[in-house]
């Protein structure tokens, strides 16, 4: 059972919350932690500098496929940038809490989607 810290970034502040929320509501992920990048990229020929929000997913790795696809799912870039990190050390007793918290991820009785949460949109950043 190893822990997972996994990122992703979005545009704005309600994406950014509706991810968290959805994540952390499903048991998918314990905590959801947002803070304010900036980033610059290529995308379609063009050169973008912008800024945006990191999410950091703190899950497990028997949570990270349900996890995966739920963002794949939810997210509301074209192409998001979505990848998972091990996580080999950290406190017991935190490691345990973040095992429990995700436990049902590992066996999902449904689907368990929440009804107002907003389809994907095609904006990339």
């Amino acid at each position: 059972m190893s822990l997972l810290a996994v990122y992703t970034t979005v545009a704005d502040t309600a994406s950014a919350q509706r991810l968290a929320r959805l994540a952390v509501q499903r048991g998918l992920a314990a905590c959801v932690q947002l803070e304010n990048v900036h980033s610059t990229y290529l995308w379609q020929e063009q050169l973008h500098a912008e800024p945006e929000l990191r999410l950091l997913f703190k899950t497990t790795s028997a949570a990270w496929p349900a996890l995966r696809a739920c963002l794949e799912a939810h997210h509301p870039y074209e192409l998001p940038a979505i990848f998972a990190v091990p996580v080999p050390h950290a406190s017991a007793a935190y490691a345990a809490w973040v095992h429990t918290q995700t436990a049902a991820a590992s066996h999902p009785a449904s689907d368990g989607a929440p009804t107002d949460v907003a389809p994907p949109s095609s904006d990339l950043g």
